[in-house]
Parts: structure tokens; C-alpha cells; sequence
């Protein structure tokens, strides 16, 4: 396969894109850890812990995810390096390796996403419970009768 010098640069857009969206989830996750800290010291709770907690394992997954996708755009990067200096074997290799790199980037953002979807049942759970005893919602409890 023959590779041209506007293929690796395919990936340019895509690693930008997922740079901005995985910085703005980190941003946004600090934030939370932040206001979830605070709350803690004024009224700890155990559903804080198991948040800060979830929080804490996303943002290193989020963390991995932007080295990967760095390293896949410096790897295209010089895979076109290698197409304009004719050595296409080795750009080949070096584009095939940032492809791997992505995979691997979507792979975990595949997880951060379903670590996020699980804290945010923790942080439902105890109004779920509540509403349950006061409503008779989400099925855990019936509502009281009024006698």
C-alpha cells in the first residue's frame, strides 16, 4: 500500500477534536472534584467518597487518553515525515501505530463514558431512595397510604 502525504493528515482533525472535548470533560471533572471536596468537609458523606473516588479514576483515564492521542498525531506526524522523505515502509509502520494509538483512545473513552454513567448512579441513588419512600417512583418502594 502506498501511502501519500495527505493520509496521516487524516488524523489531524480527529486528535483536535478529541483534545477539546477530553479537556473540557477534565475541566469539568476537576470542577466537580473541587465542589464535591468542599461538600465533603462540611458534611462528610459516603456517596461524596465513592464520587471523588469515580472522579479521580476518570480523570487519569482522561489523562492517558490525551498522551495517546498526542502521541498519535506526533506519529502521523512524522510518518509524513518519512512519505516526503521516500522511506514508505517506515511511514507505514509509523501511520499503522498512530492508527492503533486512536483505537486505543476511543477504546478508553469508550470506559471513562460508562465510569461516568456509573457516578452518576451513585450521586441519584440516595434521591431515588428518598423519592421512592415519599412518591413510590423508581419502584423500590410502595407509596404510603393515607389511612
Amino acid at each position: 500500500m502506498e501511502l501519500s502525504i495527505s493520509t496521516p493528515a487524516i488524523l489531524f482533525s480527529t486528535v483536535s477534536l478529541m483534545m477539546i472535548a477530553f479537556t473540557n470533560r477534565y475541566l469539568a471533572i476537576a470542577s466537580l472534584i473541587r465542589e464535591l471536596h468542599d461538600k465533603f468537609r462540611i458534611s462528610p458523606d459516603e456517596n461524596y467518597v465513592e464520587q471523588i473516588k469515580h472522579l479521580h479514576r476518570r480523570v487519569h483515564i482522561i489523562r492517558n487518553i490525551q498522551f495517546i492521542i498526542v502521541t498519535s498525531l506526533l506519529l502521523s506526524a512524522v510518518s509524513m515525515l518519512f512519505i516526503y522523505l521516500q522511506y514508505q515502509s517506515v511511514a507505514q509502520v509509523l501511520f499503522f501505530v498512530a492508527l492503533l494509538l486512536q483505537i486505543a483512545a476511543l477504546s478508553l473513552s469508550i470506559w471513562e463514558i460508562s465510569l461516568s454513567i456509573h457516578a452518576l448512579k451513585i450521586e441519584l441513588s440516595d434521591m431515588e431512595e428518598q423519592l421512592g419512600r415519599q412518591f413510590g417512583f423508581f419502584g423500590r418502594t410502595k407509596p404510603k397510604s393515607s389511612e
